[in-house]
């Protein structure tokens, strides 16, 4: 498996108040898989997509990935997992609107290290594969919104990811543009084998996945398997 969480959970601790977001998750997730993570506002969906992607540490529990068991690593080992296996896709653009489509997108590579030929030809690559190889220079302000989620897909695949960790993808989007950035996540898991981790209160998004994991007050309540992938 990919990534596999055993026995999750976590507490938040606030002015003297416990609040239990996930309270004893397993989860597996297979390389190459589509997977929609749902539930109410609370449920603990966001909180589980944080822990597997190391953004979060669990209270208690085990995020593996690759057989790796993430909680050994030390916080510069976990920000080079972050940088160089995961991609990242919210609702929340995180653009610097000053910055160039370019700058914007070529981020992760630069804080890896990686050389300026590297960074030309995987930003290149990244651009045309959504459409916007014309807005290279173009100020990431001055974009719709269809376009700063399609600099923000471009940026989380520049670096070649295993893993897209894909949180209300579409939630600032209307239909149409939607459908479009749906598409391409779809492409990169079916065409590049990325395997494909969303977030999402769009029950029509979910069911165009692998696997759909229902959650409630921090728990899995459901798993359903779907008979096709969509799109």
């Amino acid at each position: 498996m990919m990534l596999e969480a055993k026995d999750l959970s976590k507490t938040y601790f606030s002015d003297g108040v416990d609040y239990q977001a996930l309270r004893n998750v397993d989860v597996t997730i297979a390389k190459g898989e589509c997977i929609a993570i749902v539930g109410k506002s609370g449920s603990g969906k966001s909180t589980l997509m944080h822990l597997l992607a190391c953004l979060d540490a669990p209270t208690d529990g085990t995020v593996y990935f690759d057989g790796g068991d993430t909680s050994s690593l030390t916080e510069k080992q976990k920000n080079k997992l972050r940088n160089e296996k995961f991609g990242f896709v919210f609702q929340q653009f995180f653009l610097n609107g000053r910055d160039t489509v370019l700058e914007n997108v070529v981020l992760p590579m630069r804080i890896r290290g990686s050389s300026n030929s590297r960074i030309a030809a995987d930003a290149a690559d990244a651009l045309d594969s959504v459409g916007l190889a014309d807005k290279t220079h173009k100020k990431a302000k001055d974009l719709s919104g269809g376009e700063k989620q399609r600099v923000c897909i471009a940026r989380a695949i520049v670096g070649r990811p295993q893993v897209i960790f894909a949180d209300e993808p579409t939630g600032n989007l209307d239909s149409h543009t939607g459908a479009a950035v749906e598409e391409m996540l779809f492409g990169l898991n079916r065409n590049n084998g990325i395997t494909l981790v969303i977030v999402t209160h769009d029950d029509e998004l979910a069911q165009k996945c692998d696997r759909i994991i229902e959650m409630k007050d921090g728990r899995i309540v459901a798993e359903h398997k779907q008979e096709s992938a969509a799109l």
